[in-house]
């Protein structure tokens, strides 16, 4: 008689509620996702956080009964369901973990993260705190010893970590410079590719920026324009030029500040794999082999981390 091999058991919803989506997943119990579905983001849940999120996971709880929810993102924010915390650096995982806000008996969302960066301003984190605490339950090395970790997007985060501790991090809207540089400037054209279309072009954009570290880059942005206008490459390429200057400046510049001149960190990258690609390519410029880490397993594994201690009675902060 041949065995059927059972279905994994469904313990809990990860959610990742962002300004833009709402990611869900049903999970087992290491956070593997047995399911998916997506909706609305903060921005167009109108108030009803409720409300779509019981509409959403109706079909898991007719076949599983009622499973806590964790989530994370923007669905803590000032625009979502409920303001939750920034846990100040340095932050320990469990400070973070153990930091969420209970809403709705069986709904907890994860807190925020805060610091005061090098260049004495604040800063701030959500979502990300996860990918986090997913990405040293997946890379068990980080929980020793001093590294960097860089979360591309939007607004990529640096993040120091030292045995496993955060100790501080920076942030470079640099997604949203190039969105906003090439929707709206002259710079790169209408006509222009996406950040990774011409390989080529991002790299002559990095090796350019690497040329000269030394120059602002309000001072090398033009070149966009200004090479086209020569003819060293076409509108199209434009997008990733611009690209590959951005990129090679975020990287310089957090290396500059971030690395520890007695003990040079180890880089590893969080996010989609065509962002961590594109950072990969500009710090082997630097001499660093950066690990990557897919940005939705480490968003998972940080979520089970925290549904493990809610399961275990660690005390949960309520509103």
């Amino acid at each position: 008689m041949i065995a059927i091999p059972q279905r994994p058991a469904a313990h809990f919803i990860g959610g990742d509620w962002g300004t833009s989506r709402l990611r869900l997943f049903l999970c087992d119990e290491a956070g593997e996702a047995l399911d998916s579905t997506s909706g609305p983001g903060v921005a167009d849940a109108t108030g009803q956080f409720a409300r779509l999120l019981e509409s959403l996971i109706a079909p898991w709880v007719e076949l599983n009964g009622t499973l806590p929810a964790v989530l994370s993102g923007m669905v803590g924010s000032s625009i979502g369901w409920t303001q939750t915390p920034y846990i100040p650096c340095p932050a320990k995982p469990e400070q973070i973990a153990d930091s969420c806000v209970s809403l709705c008996d069986s709904v907890y969302i994860v807190p925020g993260l805060s610091c005061h960066n090098r260049f004495d301003a604040p800063d701030f984190l959500r979502g990300e705190e996860t990918q986090i605490l997913g990405a040293l339950q997946l890379v068990p090395a980080l929980r020793s010893g001093y590294w960097l970790l860089c979360l591309p997007g939007t607004h990529t985060k640096w993040a120091v970590l030292q045995h496993g501790v955060v100790r501080e991090f920076l942030t470079a809207p640099t997604g949203e410079l190039f969105a906003v540089l090439r929707e709206y400037s002259v710079l790169v054209g209408k006509h222009a590719g996406d950040a990774g279309s011409d390989s080529e072009a991002f790299i002559q954009g990095l090796a350019q920026f690497n040329a000269f570290p030394e120059a602002q880059l309000v001072h090398r942005l033009f070149e966009c324009r200004s090479r086209q206008l020569q003819g060293n490459f076409a509108t199209a390429a434009a997008a990733g030029y611009l690209s590959g200057l951005l990129v090679a400046s975020d990287v310089h510049g957090a290396l500059r500040v971030l690395s520890n001149s007695v003990e040079p960190p180890s880089v590893v990258l969080i996010g989609s794999s065509d962002l961590t690609q594109l950072y990969a390519t500009a710090l082997a410029c630097h001499g660093h082999d950066a690990t990557c880490v897919e940005g939705g397993a480490a968003s998972r594994a940080g979520l089970a981390l925290v549904h493990r201690r809610l399961s275990r009675g660690v005390k949960i902060h309520g509103i």
